[in-house]
């Protein structure tokens, strides 16, 4: 049963999204809810709907770039229009090729490459700004030292569906986007961020790591706003965060307990996901939630079997998929008054064991913005 007027929860829509720019020369911008298409070249908007697989970084066809220049590997691309950039991607490579000096930067995704060979880089140590190894074979055995960790300019790094057991880090301060998904990483030592203060943003989802193997990881990362270790093996939320942080993803662990007083060192915190973890009653400390930063919190399929306290400025709240059998109004206002009330939007209780007759008198006074409550 839905109260009020049925609306699709924007809980799906509150994930990072990015635009990117037509050519790689302009920085992206950066958004919590989906940006203006008119801000959107429209070449730019039809080429990524067609090829969907580079949603993560600007990708253009070379038959849409033109036609290569001559300062290219023979295996590669380099589009004349964007002559700092290398297309070698789909190729079915199993080495990385060697760069030549301008490239900035480097397309190596959905290859077969099992080996990064030393010198490859070594006309571009200081040039390279881009490095996308997506969807390859590579091991930390097989890349040689002196190619990444001479990479003193890179920006981002995107690193997925590889089989990583170690994250391989360069040494470029400048870096600000690092992404490590979907390998077999089982550690993150401590300091190998300690310098990256431009680091805004980290994805290491589906791989295996630990709470213990990432104790003190992010330490340094002064400006870290986005921290997503979804699908990994942590019993605990990740310690040692910068304060900085907005938005941190960890479904899909074995998290059962919150730290008390764990978001209190989070003072920027706006989205908070947990679902499909084994957070109990017990696991969740007084008040831990009642923070006012927060304007997302995702506790479903959990074993809560009561609401927890939240701060009136939260706006959104799923819970769907637990086992709660009541509803308290003190969860969500401790006062009610002209201007002592929720500003919850949308409440998610479906799939636990409360109906809408266990909705106190009082409910449509605290929850009075509440656009939809849904209990089916």
């Amino acid at each position: 049963m839905i109260l009020q007027m049925q609306r699709v929860p924007v809980f799906e829509h509150h994930t990072v999204l990015t635009y990117w720019p037509s050519t790689p020369h302009t920085r992206r911008e950066r958004s919590t809810e989906t940006m203006s298409p008119l801000r959107v070249p429209l070449l730019a908007v039809l080429v990524s709907m067609a090829l969907c697989q580079y949603y993560d970084y600007d990708y253009q066809p070379v038959s849409i770039l033109g036609p290569s220049g001559p300062n290219c590997n023979q295996e590669c691309d380099c589009p004349v229009n964007f002559p700092t950039a290398m297309y070698c991607d789909n190729r079915k490579l199993k080495f990385v090729p060697i760069v030549p000096t301008g490239i900035k930067y480097l397309y190596l995704q959905n290859n077969l490459i099992e080996e990064i060979k030393a010198g490859v880089f070594d006309n571009v140590t200081a040039d390279l700004r881009w490095l996308v190894l997506d969807n390859n074979q590579l091991t930390n055995a097989k890349i040689a030292k002196g190619t990444i960790d001479k990479l003193t300019g890179l920006e981002k790094l995107y690193f997925s569906y590889n089989n990583l057991t170690e994250p391989v880090i360069p040494p470029s301060k400048s870096l600000d986007e690092l992404k490590m998904t979907h390998n077999k990483l089982s550690k993150f030592p401590s300091g190998l961020l300690t310098d990256k203060e431009n680091l805004t943003s980290i994805n290491l989802q589906h791989n295996q790591l630990t709470s213990e193997s990432i104790t003190g990881a992010f330490k340094g990362s002064k400006k870290l706003l986005s921290l997503d270790v979804s699908h990994n093996k942590l019993k605990k939320l990740p310690a040692g965060v910068p304060s900085s942080l907005e938005i941190l993803y960890a479904d899909y662990n074995d998290i059962d307990s919150i730290g008390a007083g764990y978001l209190n060192k989070l003072p920027s915190l706006q989205y908070l996901r947990i679902s499909h973890n084994k957070l109990v009653d017990s696991g969740i400390p007084a008040g831990v939630f009642n923070v006012t930063s927060l304007v997302e919190l995702d506790l479903s399929f959990n074993k809560l079997q009561s609401i927890p306290e939240i701060n009136e400025q939260l706006e959104q709240l799923y819970l769907q998929a637990n086992e709660i059998n009541k509803i308290d109004m003190s969860s969500f206002c401790k006062f009610i008054g002209p201007i002592n009330f929720s500003r919850l939007k949308h409440l998610r209780l479906d799939a636990n064991n409360v109906t809408y007759s266990n909705m106190p008198h009082d409910s449509a006074n605290c929850l009075r913005q509440a656009s939809d409550i849904m209990f089916e």
